[in-house]
This record gives structure tokens, C-alpha cells and sequence, in this order.
């Protein structure tokens, strides 16, 4: 139902992805369903939010493909439009949803602060990332950063605009012979863009959304489809 990142993490940070697993959403929402806005019933998946760690505290973004970054705070508003957020304090958890689209968290090597952020490629190529790790306090070096669930290089294949706005990392995108378009990999790109900005520690990318079917939901492969979610948030000293 969880997949846990597996980093070096300090013991006040906790985070999680989840699956499509374990949830009483009905097909072609089947099951554990996330998502309000992608036409599943409301109760289905409010009931889903509640199987979540602290759902109480958990800051859904209203998420448009961008480079915003909210700060939380205790009792934050919901439905801020943005792509990512970050946590200076417990009692509020960052969150993103994805369908393929890749999720990323950061924390802090000592447990100061955390963030997360939704990268597809229009976010990747605008700066969500490096938005992001500007945003939390520190340097670029102190933070540990894991990458979720997403779209592999086998199945993510683009134009050439997204191509166009890779210039510096072209090495991460094959062509498919005589077609004009390419396979993209994501988590290449978000490895580059990372590593560009001075991150050393950078953990996860194994994982295919549109490949491996009973486990992900995937906006690509079926349309209409449900919403996994990746959370961060602080524990208490």
C-alpha cells in the first residue's frame, strides 16, 4: 500500500508514496484513489485521505504543472495553486499527487525542514526543483533528495519541444526512428537539473507508473485514472 523511501533520512523526518493499492475507490478509479478533481465520488476518496498517516494535517496543493512554492504553516489553507511545498515544523504534512508525473522529496540532512515537489516536464524544465531547494533553508548540499514513483524511459515518449526545452540534457531523451518523437527520462533529467544546483545525496528512480500496472496508476496509459500521493512532514524532537 506504501512504499517507503529508502535514504539515510534523520529519525524526525518521515515520508511515503503511495500506491494504487488498498483503497475503495471503484474502477477506473480501483483502488486507493486520491485524487478529488479526476471524477471519482467525493466519499470514496475522502475515505481514502483518511487511511493516510496525520491525513489531518496533510496540505493539498491545487497543482498546475508551475514552479510555485508554498511554505506551510500550522492550519495553511488548502487548495493553494502551486507545485510544491515545503515544512519548517511538525504538524503539517507536503504532499503531491501524481499519475506519472514525478514526485520529489527533500529533507534536510539534521531534520530542519522538508519539501516536496510535482515534476513533469513542464515543471522540470521551469524549475521546480531548483525553486524548490531555494526555498529551504541551507544549501543545496544539505539535503537528501528521493525520487518517487513516475513515467519510465521506456514509456514516456515526447515531441521535440520537450526535447527543445532539455537543451542542456539531451542525453536523456532516445529518438524512436522515423517518427520525430523520443523517449524522455525523467529521472535523468531531475538527476541532472539536481546535481546542477549542487545536490550530491539523490535517491529512488527505480520504479515505471505506466509499466507496471497493479501497482500505479498511470494518466498515460489509461486516461481516466486515480492519483497517488508522496508526503513528507517533521515528527517532534
Amino acid at each position: 500500500m506504501f512504499i517507503l523511501p529508502d535514504w539515510p533520512a534523520h529519525k524526525r523526518v518521515q515520508a511515503l508514496s503511495t500506491t494504487r493499492q488498498g483503497g475503495i475507490s471503484s474502477a477506473p478509479f480501483d483502488s486507493l484513489n486520491l485524487g478529488l478533481h479526476v471524477g471519482d465520488r467525493d466519499a470514496d476518496v475522502l475515505a481514502n485521505r483518511r487511511q493516510l498517516p496525520h491525513n489531518e494535517q496533510i496540505i493539498w496543493l491545487n497543482q498546475v504543472h508551475g514552479n510555485r512554492v508554498h511554505s506551510l504553516r500550522a492550519y495553511s489553507e488548502q487548495d493553494v495553486s502551486a507545485d510544491a511545498s515545503i515544512a519548517l515544523d511538525s504538524g503539517v504534512t507536503c504532499a503531491v499527487m501524481t499519475a506519472d508525473c514525478l514526485p520529489v522529496l527533500f529533507c534536510h540532512r539534521q531534520g530542519l525542514a522538508v519539501g516536496a515537489a510535482h515534476a513533469g516536464w513542464r515543471g522540470l524544465a521551469g524549475g521546480v526543483l531548483e525553486n524548490t531547494l531555494a526555498a529551504l533553508p541551507g544549501n543545496p548540499d544539505d539535503y537528501l533528495v528521493w525520487l518517487g514513483p513516475a513515467i519510465g524511459a521506456s514509456a514516456f515518449e515526447v515531441g521535440e519541444e520537450v526535447c527543445a526545452a532539455f537543451a542542456q540534457d539531451i542525453k536523456a531523451f532516445r529518438p524512436i526512428s522515423n517518427t520525430g518523437k523520443f523517449l524522455a527520462d525523467l529521472y535523468q533529467l531531475a538527476r541532472a537539473r539536481l546535481t546542477r544546483v549542487g545536490v550530491i545525496s539523490i535517491f529512488g528512480g527505480e520504479y515505471c507508473t505506466y509499466q507496471q500496472s497493479e501497482q500505479f496508476f498511470s494518466y498515460r496509459r489509461d486516461g481516466q485514472t486515480g492519483r497517488m500521493a508522496s508526503l513528507i512532514w517533521l515528527e517532534d524532537h
